[in-house]
C-alpha cells in the first residue's frame, strides 16, 4: 500500500465515523511563544483541550507535518543512522473533544488496523497505564486481545505518573494514560516487547499512541477529574507504510526510496545504502515545508532550524563527493511524492528551490574551509575536540553544532559541548524565540468569551463582567488604580495581528476608566488596561465603551495601507516576498518581509505608486467570513505565524485579498496618501520598510519642501534649479581641493628639503625625526618617500597632530631593513604618545592620543636606532 493511499484510507475511515478532516496546520504554531514549531499532532488543538477555544465539530482528524530538530523533541543527530528517527514525519491523528472517549478509540483503531488495513491482529501487542483498568478491560473483553499481549507499565521514571504510559501537556494541566499498539516485525529481529530488558530493540515498533486526557493536574498535584474527557491520538505514518509494506526500515518505503535514489542521482553515489542519502532524502522533507511556511534561513529561531537541517543535508553530500549546489534540484522530485497530498508544496516549489540553491551557494563558499579547520584540530588531537573549536566553527563558519557533532561522531571523538555553550554565551548568541503579540500577563479568565462590535461601532454600551489589578481578580477599582477590565461587549480592537490594540475610555455612573491598551486575556477574550481616573468601577457595572477615534481612524489607515503595500511589494519584488512581522500604531506602519536585497529607489517609488493609485481609485472594502480552504481557493493570502480557525475573514482592500482580523477603512480614499520613510535589513533575507500614511504622509511631504526651499535659499536658488546648483558648487569644491593638494605638496616638498639638514648620522644611517605641522597622512607619505630617496640609507620618523591627536609614520630604507625595522621604530615613538603601531619593515603607521608627549618621544629615535645599528 503507497504512502498516498495511507494517508487517503485513514482520513476516509474516521470521517465515516462522524469526523471532520482538518488540514494540516503550519509548521509553525500560530501566535504560540511556547513552542518553536509543530512537533505533534494535537498542537493545532491546544487551546481546544485546555479550554480556550472552541471549534464548530467536537470530533476531529487530521494528517499534520511535524518537525523536530530542535528542544525538547530534537531528533537530528540520530536522523540517517537509526530506521526511524526523521527531522519532519507525518502524525496520522484522530481527535475527540468531550465527544467519545476511550471505548470508541480503541474500538476505532482496531478496526482501521485490522479490517481496513488488513494488519494481523496476532502481530499486535498494546500497553496501558497499570492502573488503567478500564482501558485493560476493554482491550481483554471487548476487542479480544490475548492477555499476554497486553501488557501493564508503571510509574518507572522515579516519580508518581511518570510513566510512558502516562501523558501530560505540562507540569499543570490537561493530562492521562495512554495506550499504546505496538506491531511486532519477527523473531527474526532482536528486541522484546515493551516492559522487558529488551524493549530497545527492534522487533516490537510502536505504531499508534492513544491518549486519554482524563484529569487536569493542579498546582498541588491533585489530579481532578475533567467534566469533559478528551482523546488525542498519534500514529507516524512513517512506521505504518513500513509495517503495511512489508519492509523494517521506515527509509525502505516508497517515498523514501524514490527520494533516496533522486538524492543518489544529483551526488553520483552508487551505494543506496548509504547513510548520507537517508540524511539528504530526510531532510530534504524538512527544509522544503518549513520553507513553504514562510521560513528562511537563518541565525536564530526558525531560521536557524532550518540553516542546520540544510547544512547538515549539505554536509553529507560533500561526503559522498559533491561539492557542487544539488540539494536543490530534490525539490521536483519531493513535490512528486508529497505535492497531490499537500498543494502548497506544489504551489512554492520554485521559491523553495531558490531558497535552498542561495543557502547551498553560501554554505558551499564556507564549507571547504571550515572543514580544513576542523581537520588540521582533529590532526593534532585525533580523540578529542575543544569547545572553543566548535564554536569558531559555529560563529565562523556557519557550522552548526549538530553538524560538527555528527562528524565527531563519525570519527568517534569526543565533542567539548560544554566548552561550546560557555563560548555560546560568553557571545550572547543564544537564539530567542519572541511571541508575535502580547497577552495579558497572570490573568486567569473563566467567563464567557466578549463580543466584538468594534468593525462597525467606535462605542457601545456594555457591563463589566471581570476586574483585575496586580494580576488578580477584584471586586471594585479605585481612584488612580491601575488594571483590567473585561467586558462582554466591546468595540476596542485587542492587539492582534501586528495591529496595535485601541485606547479610549469606559465611562459608568460611578466612575471613568481610561483604556491606555487593549490586549488578549484569552484568544476571543479582550482586556482593557488602564487607570481608574475618576470614581469608582465595580464588577456588574453598565458602562459605555468609547474608543478613541482619532487613534483609531489614523491606526487603520496604516493597517490597510499594509495590505496594499505587501500586495505591491509581490507586484514589484517578486511572489516569494512573505510576511515576516509588521507593527501597525497611530504613526506608522512597519513591515518585514523576505528578500535578499536592499529596495532600489525605482523599486521603492514603483510601490509607492502602485499604492498611492489604489488609493486614488476609492475602491470599497469588503470583509467575509468563509472556511480557510474556501479563502485559500479564491486566492486569499494567509499571512505567516498566524493562527487561524476553520472559518477566516477575508478582507479585500483594493486588488488585495488577505486573511485578517483587523478593522480597516471603509474605502481605500480613506487612506489619503501613502510614502514610505524608510527600508533596512534587519536579518539574513530579511527587509523591512517603514511608511506613514494620510496627516502623517502629509506633514513628511510638506516638511521635505520645506526643507527642500531652505536648501535652495541657502544656494540662492530656486527649488527646481537646486540639483543643477550642486552639482555646480560640488565642481567648484573638486577645484578648490585639487588647488590645496597642490599648494600642500609644494609645501610639504620645502619642509622635506629643509628636514634634509636635520639628519643625523648614526652610523652610516640618516636618522630624521621632525613633526610636519598641519600635514595629514597623504603628506606625511608623500614627504616620507622623497626623504628616503634623497637620504640614500636612512630612518625616519614622521609626525603630525590633529585635533590633539597624533599620526604618526616611520620609514627604513631597503639596504638598512635588516638592523632597523620601521614597524618597530614606530611602535617605539606610538607607545610613548598613548598609541601602538605596526606594518612593514620598510614602511609603518600609528598613531597616539598624547601630544604632549610627542617632543620627547622624537628626541630618543636616533639613540633607539643607534642600538640596533
Amino acid at each position: 500500500m503507497k504512502s498516498s493511499e495511507i494517508r487517503e484510507k485513514f482520513l476516509k475511515f474516521f470521517e465515516s465515523k462522524g469526523h471532520t478532516i482538518v488540514r494540516s496546520s503550519p509548521l509553525v504554531p500560530g501566535n504560540d511563544p511556547t513552542m518553536l514549531l509543530t512537533n505533534s499532532g494535537m498542537v493545532q488543538f491546544k487551546d481546544v483541550f485546555l479550554g480556550l477555544d472552541s471549534r464548530p465539530y467536537s470530533r476531529a482528524t487530521t494528517v499534520q507535518r511535524c518537525v523536530r530538530a530542535g528542544g525538547k523533541h530534537n531528533d537530528l543527530e540520530n536522523v540517517g543512522y537509526t530506521a526511524r528517527h526523521h527531522t519532519f514525519f507525518e502524525m496520522l491523528g484522530n481527535f475527540s473533544f468531550g465527544d467519545y472517549f476511550k471505548r470508541d478509540a480503541i474500538q476505532y483503531a482496531w478496526e482501521l488496523l485490522t479490517k481496513v488495513y488488513l494488519l494481523p491482529a496476532d502481530k499486535l501487542t498494546v500497553t496501558v497505564y497499570f492502573e488503567d483498568d478500564e482501558a485493560y478491560d476493554i482491550w481483554a473483553n471487548e476487542i479480544g486481545v490475548p492477555k499476554e499481549r497486553i501488557i501493564r507499565i508503571g510509574d518507572n521514571k522515579g516519580a508518581r505518573y511518570a510513566s510512558d504510559n502516562f501523558w501530560q501537556m505540562a507540569d499543570v494541566g490537561p493530562c492521562g494514560p495512554c495506550t499504546e499498539i505496538f506491531y511486532d516485525h519477527g523473531a527474526d529481529i532482536w528486541g522484546g516487547p515493551p516492559g522487558s530488558p529488551e524493549e530497545d530493540g527492534d522487533r516490537f515498533i510502536e505504531i499508534w499512541n492513544l491518549v486519554f486526557m482524563q484529569f487536569n493536574r493542579d498546582e498541588a498535584g491533585n489530579m481532578n477529574k475533567l467534566p469533559k474527557p478528551c482523546v488525542d491520538t498519534g500514529m507516524g505514518m512513517e512506521r505504518l507504510a513500513a509495517v503495511l509494506q512489508h519492509v523494517h526500515s521506515n527509509y525502505e518505503i516508497d517515498l523514501f526510496q524514490n527520494l533516496i535514489k533522486a538524492a543518489a542521482r544529483e551526488t553520483g553515489a552508487t551505494d543506496l545504502e548509504s547513510k548520507s542519502l537517508r540524511v539528504i532524502a530526510d531532510h530534504i522533507r524538512a527544509a522544503a515545508f518549513l520553507i513553504v511556511d514562510g521560513i528562511i534561513p537563518g541565525s536564530e529561531g526558525h531560521g536557524y532550524v532550518l540553516r542546520r537541517i540544510i547544512r547538515r543535508a549539505l554536509r553529507h553530500g560533500h561526503k559522498l563527493g559533491q561539492t557542487k549546489p544539488f540539494f536543490y534540484k530534490l525539490v521536483e522530485d519531493l513535490n512528486l511524492e508529497m505535492g497531490t497530498a499537500y498543494p502548497e508544496l506544489n504551489e512554492a516549489k520554485a521559491r523553495v528551490a531558490q531558497v535552498l540553491k542561495a543557502e547551498e551557494e553560501r554554505f558551499g563558499e564556507t564549507l571547504e574551509h571550515g572543514m580544513k579547520i576542523l581537520e588540521a584540530q582533529l590532526a593534532k588531537d585525533g580523540k578529542n575536540l575543544d569547545g572553543a573549536t566548535a564554536f569558531t566553527l559555529y560563529d565562523t563558519y556557519g557550522f552548526p553544532l549538530d553538524l560538527t557533532a555528527d562528524i565527531c561522531r563519525e570519527r568517534e571523538v569526543t565533542l567539548d559541548e560544554a566548552g561550546f555553550n560557555a563560548a555560546m554565551e560568553n557571545q550572547k548568541r543564544i537564539a530567542r524565540a519572541a511571541g508575535k503579540f502580547k497577552m495579558a500577563a497572570n490573568v486567569e479568565y473563566s467567563g464567557e468569551k466578549n463580543k466584538f462590535v468594534g468593525y462597525d461601532l467606535l462605542d457601545s454600551d456594555a457591563k463589566v463582567v471581570a476586574l483585575y489589578a496586580g494580576g488578580a481578580p477584584v471586586q471594585e477599582l479605585k481612584p488612580g488604580q491601575d488594571g483590567i477590565v473585561v467586558l462582554n461587549t466591546t468595540p476596542f480592537y485587542a492587539e492582534s495581528g501586528g495591529q496595535v490594540g485601541d485606547q479610549g475610555v469606559l465611562k459608568a455612573a460611578g466612575g471613568v476608566f481610561t483604556v491606555e491598551d487593549t490586549l488578549k486575556v484569552q484568544p476571543d477574550v479582550f482586556g482593557h488596561h488602564g487607570v481608574l481616573t475618576e470614581g469608582a468601577l465595580k464588577v456588574g457595572d453598565t458602562v459605555l465603551a468609547k474608543v478613541d477615534t482619532v487613534s483609531r481612524a489614523r491606526t487603520i489607515r496604516n493597517h490597510s495601507a499594509t495590505h496594499l503595500m505587501h500586495k505591491a511589494l509581490r507586484e514589484v519584488l517578486g511572489s516569494h516576498v512573505a510576511q515576516k512581522g509588521s507593527l501597525v500604531d497611530p504613526d506608522k506602519t512597519r513591515f518585514d518581509f523576505s528578500h535578499n536585497a536592499p529596495l532600489t529607489a525605482d523599486e521603492i517609488a514603483r510601490i509607492e505608486t502602485i499604492v498611492n493609485k489604489e488609493i486614488l481609485e476609492n475602491h470599497a472594502t469588503q470583509a467575509r467570513n468563509m472556511s480557510f480552504d474556501d479563502a485559500v481557493k479564491h486566492g486569499a493570502m494567509a499571512l505567516f505565524g498566524e493562527k487561524y480557525g476553520d472559518e477566516v475573514r477575508v478582507l479585500d482592500i483594493g486588488s488585495s485579498k488577505e486573511l485578517c482580523g483587523g478593522v480597516h477603512v471603509h474605502s481605500t480614499g480613506d487612506i489619503g496618501l501613502f510614502k514610505i520613510i524608510g527600508e533596512g535589513g534587519v536579518a539574513a533575507g530579511i527587509r523591512r520598510v517603514e511608511a506613514v500614511t494620510g496627516e502623517g504622509a502629509l506633514a513628511l511631504v510638506q516638511g521635505m519642501a520645506r526643507k527642500l526651499n531652505e536648501a535652495a535659499a541657502a544656494l540662492k536658488a530656486n527649488p527646481e534649479e537646486l540639483t543643477a546648483k550642486i552639482v555646480q558648487v560640488q565642481d567648484h569644491v573638486k577645484s578648490l581641493e585639487k588647488e590645496l593638494a597642490a599648494l600642500k605638496s609644494k609645501l610639504a616638498s620645502g619642509q622635506g628639503d629643509e628636514l634634509l639638514t636635520q639628519a643625523v648620522d648614526v652610523k652610516g644611517v640618516k636618522v630624521v625625526a621632525a613633526t610636519l605641522e598641519g600635514a595629514d597622512v597623504a603628506r606625511l607619505r608623500e614627504t616620507m618617500d622623497k626623504l628616503k630617496d634623497k637620504l640614500k640609507t636612512a630612518a625616519i620618523v614622521l609626525a603630525s597632530v590633529s585635533d590633539g591627536k597624533v599620526s604618526l609614520i616611520a620609514g627604513v630604507t631597503a639596504d638598512a631593513t635588516s638592523k632597523v625595522k620601521a614597524g618597530e621604530l614606530v611602535n617605539f615613538v606610538a607607545q610613548q604618545v598613548g598609541g601602538k603601531g605596526g606594518g612593514r619593515p620598510d614602511m609603518a603607521q600609528a598613531g597616539g592620543t598624547d601630544a604632549a608627549a610627542l617632543p620627547n618621544a622624537l628626541a630618543g629615535v636616533a639613540a633607539w636606532v643607534e642600538q640596533r645599528v
